[in-house]
């Protein structure tokens, strides 16, 4: 080959190669990720969410690119939303029943995957689990509902605590209905009350807890959500600082230094979230898969807490716990 011929291909190779990037870059769907949270404290929902992803074969970045969207307060969510409709993404990803709400009433046409721990039936997010609407689908990993059974659990922890401090998310209103509802219900089941303080910012924290000790409380009550879930580092401390005896809703608080938690899985739900999110990428119908519901829930306990806030965890319990972290 001549050498000016050479060149000449050559040059010509290197200057499709950004056409082709390009062609490549457009080619690939792009989803949008919506929470009312913040980056740094999902990290490992984010791992499980792209795990399910990858078992479709789809990976951030090469195939795929991902639109993340971060709220601060549930007032940005119908911006937000509607930043990724007006965007065209493929799919939304709405990661709790704010962002599930504002996705649905901010598009009919793209297709939405939510996971949350509220009754999406009574959300209005769907009409079916069965069959649900035309472009929402999702996974349900059940935070709320189990208040009574968490209630249950402290008081075989602790029986002679009789006035059972409730921590309320202020920010959202659909679970502070639930939580109160759930929480009274397993107080009048063993003869106790409640005792209950709303925390819509981080500075209430320190007022919530100080209530609590002033008020006689013997237990507490958490349930979860983006909020509280974010702040499950500082929750679990001041229980251990006030040594309240705290049954939370997943096992994350655990690992933060709370004492016992009941529930299913969130990085189990987020992973089935990516694997739902595939299957649309590959041409399933929202409407064609059913809300998953989980099967399965944990009970662990945290025996280096116990022992720090003078809690003797009885046999029985420990015998039936799915993990214990020592």
């Amino acid at each position: 080959m001549r050498r000016r011929e050479f060149i000449s291909i050559a040059c010509g190779a290197v200057a499709g190669l950004p056409l082709a990037a390009r062609a490549q870059q457009q080619a690939r769907p792009v989803l949008g990720f919506l929470r009312l949270s913040t980056a740094s404290r999902t990290q490992h929902l984010l791992d499980a969410f792209h795990r399910g992803l990858g078992e479709l074969g789809f990976v951030d970045g090469q195939n795929v690119a991902i639109e993340y969207r971060w709220a601060d307060s549930p007032d940005q969510l119908p911006t937000l939303s509607a930043d990724l409709v007006r965007r065209q993404v493929a799919v939304i990803v709405a990661t709790d029943a704010w962002t599930a709400v504002t996705s649905k009433e901010a598009t009919a046409t793209i297709p939405i995957v939510f996971v949350i721990g509220n009754d999406p039936i009574r959300l209005g997010i769907v009409d079916s689990l069965s069959r649900p609407d035309r472009n929402v689908t999702g996974v349900r990993f059940v935070n709320t509902d189990l208040g009574s059974k968490r209630i249950g659990l402290l008081h075989e922890l602790v029986p002679r605590a009789k006035v059972i401090a409730v921590l309320v998310d202020g920010r959202n209103p659909e679970g502070e209905t639930v939580t109160m509802r759930d929480a009274q219900a397993g107080a009048e089941a063993i003869g106790g009350q409640i005792v209950a303080a709303r925390v819509a910012d981080e500075s209430d924290f320190d007022a919530a807890f100080a209530k609590f000790v002033q008020q006689g409380a013997g237990a507490l009550f958490v349930t979860g959500g983006p909020f509280f879930n974010g702040q499950r580092r500082r929750i679990a401390a001041l229980a251990i600082r006030h040594a309240l005896p705290g049954a939370f809703s997943t096992r994350e608080y655990v690992e933060a230094g709370g004492l016992m938690s009941y529930g299913t899985s969130q990085t189990d739900a987020y992973r089935s979230v990516g694997v739902y999110v595939g299957r649309i990428l590959k041409g399933a119908k929202p409407a064609d898969l059913p809300v998953l519901l989980p099967t399965k829930y944990d009970l662990v306990i945290n025996l280096a807490t116990a022992k720090a806030i003078g809690v003797a965890v009885p046999p029985t319990l420990l015998a039936r716990a799915d993990e214990v972290i020592e």
